[in-house]
């Protein structure tokens, strides 16, 4: 199992936390002390030490400077701004407007050959139809309190966006959890057509669309919802931030996880089967 990217931007931080702890006590320091070195309140030392508070540049080179460690300050700068990275807030995306999320990654889909999507709560974006994309993003909006027109633009980039899976040169391995076939994201018109379109995605060439039943015995647990492109970066969404993994150790543990739940899916007939039957369902 990967550290899930909470846990690994968290421990990103406290790596820093942890090395900027240990320069105070080899200098002989106390919090108030290193506080009153670095001309700032000690409950901010605090913050920093415990990884509740990122560092700045500024604040690395000060608490450097004060322990007598101005050799280190370099690494610890890009190892703090490497962590700190690794969280995208979806707050501070936002301001941009929901579509401009979805505009932001069409560089990043264009330029991976292999797509290794996973979810199990939602239909991928790339296979969503526009209907199902308006509902998502609609709820996306409302979370965020952004206007519904902001929804129905990104709904229409994202499904421009998608029309990757038609093009030449991409291969898309898309693995879902069955749950995903019955949860009413939308209205009843609305999730016929996206499970009809699912039909239709998973016959295309460039799309492998498999689907771990409930009743299938699991080799892993459910996970939440990652995008791997090629071995580059994996695209990890969590409630708070999209979290970016790019260390290439943790690339391989989302590989393997990949293949451990894509082993546990089914393919062809019997996934047009879980198909058809979230479409009865639907009553």
């Amino acid at each position: 199992m990967p550290a899930s990217p909470s846990a690994s931007a968290q421990a990103a931080r406290e790596a820093v936390a942890h090395r900027l702890r240990a320069l105070r006590k080899e200098a002989g320091l106390t919090v108030v002390q290193l506080a009153a070195a670095c001309g700032w309140h000690y409950s901010k030392t605090s913050r920093i030490e415990n990884a509740l508070t990122g560092p700045s540049a500024n604040d690395v080179r000060n608490w450097c400077a004060a322990t007598h460690a101005e050799d280190q300050a370099q690494d610890l700068i890009v190892q703090s701004i490497n962590a700190e990275s690794m969280y995208r807030q979806w707050r501070d995306q936002v301001r941009a407007g929901l579509r401009h999320i979805q505009e932001s990654r069409v560089k990043a889909f264009r330029e991976t050959e292999c797509h290794r999507l996973y979810s199990a709560g939602l239909v991928p974006g790339l296979l969503q139809t526009e209907g199902y994309a308006l509902a998502v993003l609609g709820i996306a909006a409302d979370v965020h309190g952004l206007p519904a027109r902001d929804s129905a633009e990104a709904a229409r980039a994202r499904i421009d966006r998608s029309r990757i899976v038609h093009e030449q040169g991409h291969r898309f391995i898309v693995v879902v959890e069955e749950p995903v076939l019955h949860y009413r994201i939308a209205d009843a018109d609305a999730m016929a057509a996206q499970l009809g379109y699912l039909l239709t995605a998973g016959a295309l060439p460039a799309v492998s669309l498999g689907i771990v039943p409930t009743t299938a015995q699991r080799t892993h647990w459910p996970e939440e919802t990652f995008h791997v492109y090629d071995k580059r970066f994996v695209s990890v969404e969590l409630v708070s931030a999209e979290v970016n993994v790019t260390q290439p150790g943790e690339i391989s543990q989302y590989l393997a996880t990949f293949e451990r739940l894509r082993s546990m899916a089914v393919y062809g007939a019997q996934a047009r089967a879980l198909i058809l039957k979230a479409i009865d369902a639907l009553g």
